[in-house]
Order: C-alpha cells, then sequence, then structure tokens
C-alpha cells in the first residue's frame, strides 16, 4: 500500500513519455526508488528528467482522497490482479482505477465490441443481439460504454445475465455521456468501470485514443458493428491487430456509410460475423469450461410469467408452447390492470429488486420515493430499476419516474 502513492505521482508526471517512465523504472527498480532518486542520478538518461525532480504530492493526495470517497479501487503494473493480458501489451498503463468486480480477465473469453455513436437502428439491435448472444455463451463483454453500438452491447449483455467491463475515456466519477448514469451503476452492478485517468478528469477528445488501446488490451478479440471512415472504432480494430488481438465485423450493406470503414476492415482481412457463436467459436479450446453449454436464460410473457427461451424448451414441451403462452390462469394480468399480482417474487429478482418492487404501490412513481421508502442507497436503486427495466420488470417514464409490471403481496 505505500508503494501506491508513488505509482501514482509517477503515472502522473505527463512530461515524460509513459516508455521513458517505465525505463526510470526498470533501471532503479520502483517508482518508489524514482522519487527518491538524486538529481546527478538522472544525468544519464537521454531525455528529459526534469519533471521527477518535482516530489509534490498534493495532486497525489487528492487522488487518493478521490478514490476513497467515491469507493474506486487502485491497481498498479505491479499488482498480482493486474491483467496479465494487458501487461503484454506495448504501452500498458501503470495505473487503472476500478469501480465495482474486476473479473479475472486472463480467465475470460473478453470480446470487446465497438462501433459509431451515430449508428443505424440496424446496429443498434444487431449490437445488442451480439453482446446478448457473447455473455449467454459465456463470454466477458468489454465496451466504452458511448452512446449507440457500446451501450446496446452493454445492455445486449446484462439482459443475458453476463458481466460487462466498460473502459471510459475519463475519470470514473465523471458521467459522459450525462445520460449514462444508469448504465454506470447497471455495470458497476454486474461488473466494473475501468480508467487510466484519475477521478474528475473531464472526457476530452484525445483522451479517447489513448484509452482504446486498453479496450483491445484486455480482450482476446474486438468485434466492430458499423463504423464509418475515420471512426474511432476503427482505431480500436487497428490498436487490436498490432496487438496481436483478433478482429471480427459484422458485415454491412455495401452502400452504408456507417458500415465503410468496417467493412474496409473485411477486405484488409478480418473476420466477418453473423451472430454472437462464429465469435465465441474461435475460443473454444481455449477457455472450454467457460464457453461450454449455454446457460439457461429465460424471458418473460406478456403476463410477467418466466418462460424457457424457444432452443432451450424441453421436447416434450414444444407442443405445448402456444398453448402455455395463450392459456389464462389464476395469476393472469385482468384487463383492467397495468401489472399481475403475484404472492411470491420471481427467482430472477434479488432482495434489492423485491424490496423496490414492493415499494412501488402506484405507477409512475418517482425514484426518490423508491428510495425513501426502501432505505436503500441510491446507486443501488437505480442499478436495480435499470437490470429490471432490461427484464421487463419495469418502465421508465419521463422525470425519473417508473411503473411497475408485477406487484408481489
Amino acid at each position: 500500500m505505500a508503494e501506491l502513492k508513488y505509482w501514482i505521482w509517477l503515472a502522473e508526471k505527463r512530461g515524460i513519455s509513459l516508455s521513458n517512465r517505465y525505463a526510470l523504472i526498470d533501471y532503479f527498480g520502483s517508482p518508489e526508488k524514482v522519487y527518491f532518486t538524486r538529481e546527478e542520478d538522472l544525468n544519464s538518461f537521454d531525455f528529459d528528467c526534469a519533471p521527477i525532480l518535482d516530489k509534490g504530492m498534493a495532486r497525489v493526495n487528492k487522488i487518493l482522497g478521490d478514490c476513497e470517497e467515491n469507493y474506486i479501487d487502485v491497481i498498479t503494473f505491479a499488482d498480482g490482479v493486474y491483467p496479465h493480458r494487458l501487461k503484454q501489451i506495448f504501452d500498458p498503463p501503470m495505473v487503472l482505477y476500478v469501480k465495482g468486480r474486476l473479473p479475472l480477465i486472463d480467465e475470460e473469453a473478453a470480446i470487446t465490441i465497438v462501433g459509431t455513436r451515430k449508428c443505424s437502428s440496424y446496429g443498434v439491435m444487431m449490437s445488442e443481439k451480439l453482446g446478448y448472444e457473447i455473455a449467454r455463451g459465456g463470454g466477458l463483454v468489454i465496451t466504452g460504454l458511448a452512446r449507440g453500438i457500446d451501450s446496446a452491447a452493454a445492455k445486449g449483455a446484462m439482459r443475458a445475465g453476463g458481466k460487462v467491463v466498460g473502459v471510459l475515456g475519463n475519470g470514473i466519477d465523471v458521467v459522459y455521456p450525462r445520460f449514462s448514469e444508469d448504465m454506470y451503476e447497471s455495470v458497476i452492478h454486474r461488473g466494473c468501470l475501468i480508467s487510466e485517468f484519475p477521478p474528475g478528469t473531464e472526457p476530452e477528445g484525445r483522451n479517447f485514443p489513448i484509452r482504446n488501446r486498453i479496450m483491445s488490451g484486455l480482450a482476446v478479440g474486438v468485434l466492430v458493428v458499423e463504423a464509418p471512415e475515420g471512426s474511432g472504432a476503427l482505431i480500436t480494430a487497428r490498436r487490436a491487430a498490432d496487438q496481436g488481438r483478433d478482429v471480427f465485423v459484422l458485415p454491412g450493406s455495401a452502400d452504408s456509410r456507417v458500415s465503410r470503414g468496417s467493412n474496409d476492415l473485411i477486405r484488409e482481412g478480418a473476420t466477418p460475423i453473423f451472430n454472437g457463436k462464429d465469435v465465441l467459436s474461435e475460443y473454444l479450446l481455449k477457455f472450454p469450461y467457460k464457453l461450454g453449454k449455454p446457460k439457461k436464460t429465460y424471458e418473460l410473457d406478456e403476463y410477467g410469467r418466466k418462460l424457457l427461451l424457444d432452443e432451450e424448451l424441453p421436447k416434450e414441451e414444444e407442443t405445448n408452447k402456444n398453448r402455455h403462452k395463450s392459456e389464462k390462469k389464476a395469476v393472469d394480468k385482468p384487463d383492467n390492470e397495468d401489472y399481475i399480482e403475484i404472492s411470491v417474487a420471481p427467482e430472477e429478482l434479488n432482495s434489492e429488486e423485491t424490496a423496490i418492487i414492493k415499494s412501488m404501490t402506484e405507477p409512475n412513481i418517482h425514484i426518490d420515493t423508491v428510495i425513501e421508502r426502501t432505505g436503500l442507497p441510491a446507486e443501488e436503486v437505480l442499478a436495480a430499476l435499470t437490470m429490471m427495466e432490461i427484464s421487463g420488470y419495469v418502465t421508465q417514464n419521463a422525470g425519473k419516474r417508473y411503473t411497475a409490471h408485477i406487484k408481489i403481496s
């Protein structure tokens, strides 16, 4: 722990390139020894070491204080939990700021899904579908959580019950885009947010190309869904190729502007895919215990009842599937009600989600009322509502108001 402040101190020395900062560590042995080195000991280096002579710790203390206040963990290159996969890239970050639970990245078939913010409705649909299929098949989805393709992929993965890692180009405590607050909380609840930028860092344009190397470096493969010429997604794909990662592309229409850059990647040798299975099949031998039989996943019918997905229905039930959906039962929704009343919470709901549903005794209820009635922290309520919205249990209305579609007595 004592070493941590010296790692942050050296990581924040922007007047020295990242490779030269690592060169100093290699020479002196640790960031702490770099900190306590004398001026004459730096004369042998062929780059400007003047920033090292500034021993001020005010910024470091501010960063550590912000991390503690916002429940952000700090992982250094020397820590055992630092992903080995990321260490292997040419320019790994010295420090990672993490909020949530960092998966064991090296044991995961991690797929980074990227694409343009200004995507088509088809791109959004396919990105969510691919995120869902990859997570359901045992893969880990990594995205930048930007508007469009990234956010859709994260939603699909969470709908499948999978983990998501969001890699940011700003401080974890800075929500960008502004509409992403609920998404941030949901990802923290299901996985984690990662950034090499300390708390308080604003989302400047130059940060995102820098961040892209982490997105590709954490993954075994990068999947591009709709990227026009000049898109940042293409930068991520090319960084992936440089790092020895696989590059996959969802083919787009030949005359589609938003797919022009991604289609070019196919011409350059990227692998075209059409579903999540196409991606995961490349890694079955490497991750046999992760990518075996897909876990059972459920969807809700129009009355809020849990149904196995079609392809997982037992054969003997196949002929009864339509009857199962259409026949009325005791818990069916009456025509004059907006919800289904049940006595026991569905299996998918945890205790917090059950408490939230029970507190929503009227439609169009404001989130502040839910927080007050449940006594749960605001971030937990936000995360739970987002997950239940994805599953169809609640609907979000304007003004942070929500309506539940089930009533637990």
